[in-house]
């Protein structure tokens, strides 16, 4: 295995994902001595992938004030694997070890322990590539109205292949997101670095079931988000992924809207329109995954949610495929993306 976080990919690649925009730069100096980030890991039975995703913390260009590991209850022999890598530390970390609470809380636990000026979290099997945090304090630091900063994300397989990328179809918004994220398009969390006081104010809802999409809808109304498109983490695709739960996602999805009306300051027919657009988006997600029968219920109750008739076509189209068909594109898609990105080194 590698000493550094790398990512091997296709000539200009790179150059292509962020044509049309430049990242931030900074001088580095200035970063590097005003910068106090921490980085909080919550753990839970990832032993295959934490050790991916410590290193690529302790391989950052900008090295955190502090590294907090939270693990909550695992059971697979994570915690050796902690144990081992924080040996290698050059900055403070600390390992903390108790029964299952869940995320949000395990989430919360963290920030109430962290020091930083900003807050960065990386799930246990997710990673960041080496100019993560040095990019996304640069982004920071130039923009004081924003409460986050974000950025674009490969995803990857079990394997560490690159199967996806957020700039081939994410949409995302600079500033003001409020409608950005009432249709759904959300920054994949490894992507984020935080303003440690705008989430100490609002904290993770230890009720949701969504909590980042909770967190972002809260926090929208209170400051900007600043984007910077060059992709610096990788979210990881897996079996035990909560949002291949669609019925579940789409659910929470709606009640995270819901919750946020008032502070939105939108009205009833704005959140019934984005609630069908919401739901129609859902619709595609369910015939990707061959539950068409779900998907059919979506798409005529929420006809007038179709962004363009390009859309209806594509729904229909998807609706009279027959479900080898779909697997088929779909493996395909991903063999094209590995193909382009190449893999995750880390």
């Amino acid at each position: 295995m590698a000493n550094d976080t790398a990512v091997r990919v296709a000539p200009d690649t790179f150059s292509t994902l962020c044509a049309e925009a430049v990242p931030l730069k900074a001088d580095a100096n200035v970063t590097r001595s005003a910068a106090t980030v921490s980085v909080i890991v919550p753990s839970y039975n990832h032993a295959l992938f934490i050790g991916r995703c410590l290193r690529a913390i302790i391989n950052q260009s900008l090295s955190p004030l502090e590294l907090i590991v939270i693990d909550d209850g695992s059971s697979d022999g994570s915690l050796k694997v902690i144990e081992r890598i924080l040996e290698t530390a050059p900055f403070d970390s600390d390992l903390i070890a108790r029964p299952h609470k869940g995320l949000s809380a395990t989430l919360n636990e963290g920030v109430e322990l962290s020091r930083g000026q900003y807050l960065a979290y990386l799930a246990s099997d997710d990673v960041w590539l080496p100019g993560f945090l040095e990019a996304r304090v640069a982004c920071l630091q130039s923009r004081p109205g924003a409460v986050l900063a974000y950025g674009h994300s490969f995803v990857i397989n079990e394997n560490d292949e690159i199967v996806e990328c957020s700039a081939d179809w994410a949409k995302y918004s600079d500033g003001n997101v409020r409608q950005m994220l009432l249709h759904h398009t959300v920054p994949f969390s490894p992507s984020v670095l935080y303003r440690c006081e705008a989430v100490k104010s609002h904290r993770w809802n230890e009720n949701a079931g969504l909590e980042d999409y909770d967190l972002y809808l809260r926090l929208s109304a209170e400051g900007e988000f600043a984007f910077d498109p060059e992709p610096l983490c990788a979210w990881r695709s897996h079996l035990h992924n909560q949002s291949r739960n669609l019925d579940f996602m789409l659910e929470e999805c709606l009640k995270a809207q819901r919750r946020a009306v008032s502070r939105l300051n939108i009205s009833t027919a704005e959140l019934r329109k984005a609630q069908s657009e919401l739901k129609w988006r859902y619709a595609t997600d369910f015939i990707k995954a061959g539950q068409k029968r779900r998907a059919l219920g979506l798409v005529c109750q929420n006809l007038r949610g179709a962004p363009s008739y390009g859309s209806v076509a594509r729904n229909l189209a998807g609706l009279l495929l027959p479900k080898q068909t779909l697997r088929w594109r779909r493996r395909l898609v991903q063999r094209r993306a590995v193909k382009c990105y190449g893999s995750i080194e880390v």
